[in-house]
């Protein structure tokens, strides 16, 4: 078995804040919309706090991906989705396909190590925040793309589109 495509995708801040009190500190629907066409038709691993905020958001799991939930509570299940205990339960499932890590803090953390692609939303965010992106080490990784943008009537912040690969 091959080992699965590992991509992290994150809309960061100016100071690694990627959330507040569980939800996006901004509002940039063309970043929203840059990680549904990103992520569509793949399988998205994130932890158990962001995927309760997808709920509260649009009611279900995200439509058109394999959606896996990595938890700490062993019993725990959700519906619709893969519910695991371990990011190695998590890869058994994955096998060799390609996946999205999609937060939060915990599960970018332990899943940075892995990744071969960032695909990383700079948003010029200076705020408040209580979730990080862990530091990004700029020598083990090189620039692909980036696609700036400035802020409009429907977002508001400036933010760059940026892929990252590593070093190997």
């Amino acid at each position: 078995m091959n080992k699965p495509a590992i991509n992290i995708i994150a809309a960061v801040g100016k100071n690694n804040v990627i959330g507040l009190k569980n939800s996006l500190p901004w509002n940039l629907p063309a970043d929203l919309k840059y990680f549904a066409q990103t992520t569509k038709g793949k399988t998205v691993l994130m932890g158990e706090n962001t995927f309760i905020s997808i709920l509260e958001k649009i009611g279900k799991p995200l439509p058109g991906r394999k959606n896996i939930v990595l938890t700490d509570k062993k019993n725990k299940k959700f519906s619709g989705v893969e519910t695991v205990n371990s990011i190695g339960e998590a890869m058994k499932i994955i096998g060799d396909e390609e996946i999205f890590v999609i937060g939060g803090a915990s599960v970018y953390r332990q899943m940075l190590p892995l990744a071969e692609k960032l695909y990383i939303t700079e948003v010029n965010y200076n705020g408040p925040g209580d979730a990080f992106f862990p530091t990004i080490v700029q020598n083990k990784w090189t620039l692909e793309k980036e696609e700036p943008h400035m802020k409009n009537d429907k977002n508001n912040y400036n933010y760059n589109f940026k892929i990252y690969c590593r070093f190997i």
